[in-house]
């Protein structure tokens, strides 16, 4: 799902489960590396995440109304509240499983 400025806000908000934000730029290379892992995260972890998709160069309010400096940046949300910000050009596959996989042991523990 590609977001951009008139639809962040309502999309974030409404998730009702983990929400994955990919902010993503054409000329950044580590960006475009991680792309096709990217779009297979939402198969990988079913309905349990969402994964939704920043084109930076085409959305710069957004991305300074977010505080997104550098590229990639990825924002987990959970119910509509950030959870955890990864950002750098040295992030890996291995990075964004992690992040994900914290974040639904976390979730489950909270389930009674």
């Amino acid at each position: 799902m590609d977001l951009n400025r008139d639809i962040y806000e309502t999309t974030v908000r409404a998730s009702k489960s983990l929400l994955l934000v990919d902010f993503w730029g054409p000329q950044c290379g580590p960006c475009l590396v991680l792309m096709p892992f990217v779009d297979q995260l939402e198969a990988r972890y079913k309905e349990r995440i969402s994964v939704a998709k920043v084109n930076a160069a085409e959305n710069r309010m957004l991305c300074a109304k977010m505080r997104v400096m550098g590229l990639p940046t990825f924002i987990l949300y959970n119910d509509g509240a950030e959870v955890k910000r990864l950002t750098g050009q040295q992030l890996s596959e291995q990075d964004l499983v992690n992040l994900l996989d914290e974040a639904l042991a976390v979730q489950t523990k909270e389930v009674p």
